[in-house]
């Protein structure tokens, strides 16, 4: 904690203007700060300070830029001001704002740097602050990689913290009170008379001051919100089905679309749309990236009529069927395709040439996303303006990209980002926006809703990357000795970032995240990651490459632990040396009655990653059924070094491992004749409620750094599932999904 103007490679400048009828706080980060949006279309004798709290006769808005897809993002970055700014949740609104460079992501750069999470050097902290400055340069303003909290905790604090202090200067001049005598609640200014002025009555006032700076964070023995238990501020329409999200836009004189798109991801060598033209409530056929766009006077005629358009599409740019997926991955173990070896410890030719290598491969499918919403975007094009409202994680790339399509200016693209009915990954892509615009170009003045199809979006998602590791490993006295994977996998960020004009450059950390990086001192540890080819186009999904390599590599530990005859859980707490993890490790097996009796045919598998810097451990219970394998019971653990809610963090890590179960056991994406062969979830299913198990959550805060949770309960469950069913049954299985090899009850 301490002084705003004492934080460590942080400067923190206010700024300020006029709003009418109220005031705005905020802090932009570093020297120069990023011009502020909320001075756009303000009208005369307006006033406006940074961009996070605006103050009108209406209310209290705070803005909450990173954007909520389910896991309750907008609640933890309301709750992070109003801490300091000293309202309740129930007097403010949320708006997510609109897209700007000052809502830059200062949390993207932990990731960027090669250094593990646990290393706190000085080369290490120095790379991390370098790589934060293109991040701010150009304003990259995305919502991923579990990065919200940890972007959020300080300067959100800070923003409340700096408003408040600026309205009691404000009450202060209006009652010629001293300062230090006021004492501000529930959204006002508490004099020592007993009198209170609101902030709503302070906010003209206080537009006129420069803002206070030199404020001190509150202590977390007073806190209000951080740590307790809280209810969502989005809860209540929720539960009552009045929440709106993208597909819910309505909108005068409103047109609707749908697409037809090669399915194999090629060209589109002809169409004949002659029947879908001649076909009730149709306007226009129209051509757009990949395919062919329907406009209509509904959204199911626009469906009906897209599957009426008869296509020749073209090949596919990538293998037309899996076998030559795989054989792109096995021929990729080569020194041409080494992508990096950041952990390369101990003598591996060495320790391999000295004993006879435990020996092991395993595979990950590609996985489609398969949000609940369907994907949509509705846009309205001007000569002038676009409008675009979607949810997104990514609304500056929208910006730029719909510039680039209609000529307009990116400052007069307006994105207006909507609550998402679920995203894992899938709305750091844009495509149905530009599609979207594609059509709306069509119609100027008019605004247009594409919605895909089901099968539309199974077809063309951008799914998780496939990927395969091959394991060799030695013992020696009971013990680990020797640890050597290799990962090969296409590039996730340069398929990803190549679709926003971004080429990859360097080495793709994702390849070995979730493995490299593990807390582990085995005397003889490398981990190598091998680039494949671009294969079919992939794209960030919850939990990116530790998705997989939490599997490749715990499972081969705990392939190694076995062959070596020694206890799982008692191995990999003796090989950790990340006292975090350690406890990490400790305490799961504390939940678990780890090494109690189970019952016959029952068994105990323990999983543990590290991934997005936070350790987390899970042990699974199962027990093999004559008609089958059946989850009993998961214990959690993680470590996230600040808990900001903790009913959130129990729903997040609770869902991350039903999320990451029901993928292992079930679901894959196969190609044949270059198109997904799965068209929805009746044949990409999910964990079925009558599947799923007891689970038990435990929250931990002796990391030194503050972390998000929204992936890291993702990478344990694939593995723990899969040496409990080892421990069960004897049968080792080495990939996914789960039900080629064993039937789940």
């Amino acid at each position: 904690m301490g002084r705003l103007k004492t934080i460590a490679r942080r400067t923190f400048l206010i700024g300020s203007a006029a709003i009418v009828g109220g005031v705005a706080f905020g802090t932009v980060m570093y020297k120069r700060p990023a011009k502020n949006p909320l001075l756009q279309d303000l009208g005369p004798g307006a006033a406006a300070i940074t961009p996070y709290v605006l103050i009108t006769q209406e209310g209290i808005t705070l803005i909450t830029p990173r954007a909520d897809k389910g896991q309750g993002a907008y609640s933890v970055q309301a709750a992070l001001i109003a801490e300091e700014l000293d309202v309740e949740l129930d007097q403010i609104t949320v708006d997510p704002g609109t897209p700007s460079p000052a809502y830059y992501n200062t949390a993207l750069a932990n990731d960027m740097a090669p250094f593990r999470s646990t290393d706190d050097s000085i080369i290490a902290e120095f790379t991390r602050a370098v790589l934060d400055a293109p991040v701010k340069f150009l304003g990259i303003q995305i919502t991923g990689g579990s990065t919200t909290v940890p972007d959020s905790y300080e300067k959100l604090r800070m923003a409340g913290a700096v408003a408040r202090e600026t309205l009691k200067a404000a009450a202060a001049k209006v009652s010629n009170q001293p300062v230090d005598q006021l004492t501000t609640a529930r959204g006002a200014v508490h004099l020592p008379d007993g009198r209170m002025l609101t902030y709503i009555e302070l906010a003209a006032t206080a537009a006129t001051l420069n803002p206070v700076t030199d404020i001190t964070l509150r202590d977390p023995q007073d806190w209000r919100l951080i740590g307790k238990p809280m209810q969502r501020i989005d809860i209540a329409a929720k539960s009552t089905g009045t929440q709106a999200y993208g597909i819910d836009i309505r909108m005068p004189d409103m047109l609707h679309a749908a697409v037809t798109l090669n399915p194999r991801r090629g060209s589109v060598n002809s169409y004949d749309a002659t029947t879908a033209e001649t076909m009730r409530g149709v306007r226009k056929v129209v051509p757009v990236t990949g395919g062919i766009g329907v406009i209509a006077d509904n959204t199911w005629r626009a469906m009906q009529a897209a599957k009426a358009i008869s296509v020749d599409w073209g090949a596919a740019p990538y293998p037309a069927d899996m076998d030559a997926h795989w054989k792109s991955l096995t021929d990729s173990f080569t020194d041409d395709q080494l992508d990096s070896q950041y952990r390369n410890d101990g003598d591996i030719a060495g320790a391999l040439g000295n004993a006879e290598p435990v020996s092991a491969e395993y595979r990950a499918p590609y996985l489609a996303h398969a949000p609940l919403e369907p994907i949509n975007a509705t846009v309205l094009v001007t000569d002038a303006r676009v409008d675009i409202w979607t949810g997104t994680q990514i609304p500056r790339f929208i910006q730029a990209n719909i510039s680039k399509i209609t000529g307009i200016d990116a400052d007069n693209i307006h994105v207006h980002v909507l609550m998402m009915g679920g995203s894992f990954g899938h709305r750091l892509e844009d495509m149905v926006v530009r599609q979207a615009t594609e059509l709306a170009m069509t119609v100027k003045g008019t605004p247009v809703k594409l919605t895909y199809s089901r099968e539309q979006d199974f077809a063309q998602d951008f799914t998780r990357q496939i990927a395969m590791a091959q394991l060799r490993g030695t013992l020696r006295n009971g013990q680990v000795d020797t640890f050597d994977l290799g990962i090969a996998m296409p590039s996730v960020i340069g398929s990803q970032m190549g679709r926003q004009g971004f080429p990859a450059a360097g080495p793709d950390t994702q390849i070995v995240a979730g493995a490299w990086d593990q807390p582990f001192a085995i005397p003889n540890y490398r981990i190598t990651g091998y680039r494949a080819p671009e294969l079919a186009p992939i794209s960030s999904w919850r939990s990116v490459g530790a998705s997989t390599n939490g599997f490749f590599h715990d499972c081969a530990l705990d392939e190694l632990i076995h062959a070596a005859g020694a206890d799982p859980l008692a191995e990999r707490i003796r090989l950790c040396n990340h006292a975090a993890s350690r406890t990490v490790l400790e305490t799961v097996g504390e939940m678990s009655n780890w090494g109690s009796k189970l019952d016959e045919n029952q068994g105990r598998g323990v999983a543990f990653c590290l991934s997005f810097g936070v350790p987390c451990a899970e042990v699974i219970e199962v027990t093999a059924t004559p008609a089958g394998v059946r989850i009993d019971k998961v214990f959690a653990v993680a470590d996230v070094g600040r808990i900001i809610d903790p009913v959130n963090f129990e729903a997040q890590v609770s869902g991350g491992i039903v999320f990451g179960l029901g993928h292992a056991m079930n679901c894959e994406i196969t190609y044949a004749d270059g198109a997904a062969q799965q068209s929805n979830y009746h044949q990409f299913e999910g964990l079925r409620l009558y599947q799923c198990p007891e689970i038990k959550v435990r929250g931990l805060e002796n990391g030194r750094t503050i972390r998000g949770v929204g992936e890291p309960g993702v990478p344990p469950a694939a593995p723990a599932l899969a040496n409990a069913i080892f421990a069960a049954t004897g049968q080792r299985i080495r990939e996914m999904p789960f039900n080629k090899y064993i039937k789940f009850v």
